[in-house]
């Protein structure tokens, strides 16, 4: 099991487990518990969804991050170990580790709290988002080409069931 602050609890299974605890199983178990108080979702990876081999900058970018988070988490643990017990308990103790301008940041979880749409659960202002009026004259899309686009997602709405069922 695995915590995750933006999508909630992720459930990870492999092949060699216990079979009677199958995906759909696990699915419907906290569909029903969940009660309205969370919800559910699953999603089996495919061989072409793990990603193949990684390359060498994988392997080199793996381990400067593993590097600089274990740097990070032995820092906090001397700064906050006292009397024998470690004492994390302010907002910079929960971070994650991120790209951000070509830096690798540690930013706290509660700051990312005001920057975060919990409804679409994706991040409320996207950097690449603002290269949309770029994207449109490369693809030789028939638009104005105003390039004052303000970054803002644009979200799809919900089609009346008409439309879905084609009547």
């Amino acid at each position: 099991f695995r915590v995750n602050f933006l999508s909630g609890l992720n459930f990870y299974r492999n092949e060699n487990c216990n079979e009677n605890y199958t995906t759909d199983f696990i699915y419907q178990l906290y569909s029903e518990e969940g009660k309205g108080v969370f919800d559910c979702r699953k999603n089996v990876l495919g061989h072409m969804q793990q990603g193949g081999a990684p390359s060498p900058f994988d392997r080199n970018f793996g381990t400067k991050i593993s590097a600089k988070a274990m740097q990070w988490i032995s820092k906090k643990l001397k700064e906050t170990y006292r009397k024998g017990k470690v004492f994390a308990n302010t907002d910079d103790s929960v971070c994650l580790l991120g790209m951000r301008r070509r830096n690798l940041v540690f930013q706290p979880v509660a700051e990312l709290k005001s920057e975060t749409d919990f409804v679409h659960r994706i991040p409320k202002e996207q950097w690449w988002l603002k290269l949309r009026p770029l994207m449109k004259i490369l693809a030789k899309y028939k638009t104005s080409y105003d390039v004052s686009d303000s970054g803002q997602l644009e979200h799809v709405a919900m089609l009346p069931k008409e439309a879905e069922t084609g009547a």
